[in-house]
């Protein structure tokens, strides 16, 4: 990691999940030119378990909002193990957050913030926040609160 990144990194005392493996037919992560593609990625515990249940009914926006930081460190262990180091990261392009929750709820942003800090927090308020969009769906895989897929410029 260039020594910025890695400081950023390590005073956040982050406490990584392992890397998912694909639970179907994709690939955690795709380079194409200057871009990586990183497929959609729930809340993994470093456990290896998954925060379950449905915004708006079994958790509240701030447990929802946890969740997506989750998400967010979970993305960072897939790319931990697909590159040589965070360094390798130039800037977050986009960030698709889907939030599983209530029909009523309508919070979609402030619990996708909390992937999108996490990355502001690492690479910086001009390099870590790219667009974004954040979506209410009826359900996700396993019950999760949140699914999050990611675009990244390489450096």
């Amino acid at each position: 990691m260039s020594s910025d990144i890695q400081q950023r990194f390590l005073s956040l005392g982050l406490t990584l999940p392992p890397a998912p493996a694909p639970a179907g037919v994709y690939k955690p992560a795709v380079t194409v030119g200057r871009l990586l593609y990183v497929s959609g990625h729930g809340p993994l515990l470093p456990d290896g378990t998954l925060i379950e249940g449905r915004v708006g009914r079994d958790l509240d926006a701030d447990a929802g909002k946890l969740a997506a930081r989750q998400v967010g460190l979970t993305i960072l262990s897939t790319l931990l193990a697909n590159l040589d180091g965070l360094h390798r990261i130039h800037r977050v392009v986009k960030v698709l957050g889907m939030v599983n929750c209530t029909e009523d709820f309508t919070r979609h942003p402030f619990v996708i913030n909390g992937c999108s800090e996490l990355f502001a927090a690492i690479w910086g308020d001009d390099l870590g926040i790219g667009v974004r969009s954040a979506v209410g769906m009826g359900s996700l895989p396993g019950n999760i609160p949140v699914e999050i897929e990611a675009i990244f410029e390489l450096a």
